[in-house]
């Protein structure tokens, strides 16, 4: 059985979103979160092994939140994104697994020499990458 959300707000001070399902869980995400974990094929890719690092998001902000059908809703971040998807399946095990999947992250940042802060992406990097796409 899923979860459906009862409220969602937006706390643009603090930077995070919150959302209440009709189980009783509540969950506050940080919109950093949010965005390195969007579900979108940018960010996620088309498979294993082709999700795409999201540096510099430390501080990111949500524009605006946009339901979609029943079932999900777009999150309009102001770095542009907005191609993501959030089921409430998806933002429910987020909520859940936050800790864990933020770790998670940081350590794949660091592993990546990666930064959370603003304008330390890192230059493209030159070449294919043998799977025959272009960059």
């Amino acid at each position: 059985m899923s979860a459906n959300p009862t409220e969602i707000k937006l706390h643009q001070q603090s930077r995070a979103l919150e959302i209440a399902f009709d189980d009783g869980a509540c969950f506050q995400m940080p919109y950093e979160f949010l965005r390195v974990h969007s579900p979108s094929a940018e960010v996620r890719g088309h498979g294993v092994g082709q999700e795409t690092l999201q540096v510099g998001k430390k501080e990111v902000k949500v524009l605006e939140v946009l339901p979609v059908g029943n079932y999900a809703m777009k999150i309009v971040f102001d770095d542009g994104h907005d191609s993501g998807l959030y089921t409430w399946d998806y933002l429910y095990n987020l909520g859940k697994h936050q800790d864990e999947l933020w770790q998670e992250y940081l350590e794949k940042l660091a592993a990546a020499g990666g930064s959370r802060e603003p304008g330390s992406e890192p230059e493209p990097k030159k070449g294919g990458c043998g799977s025959g796409c272009s960059h």
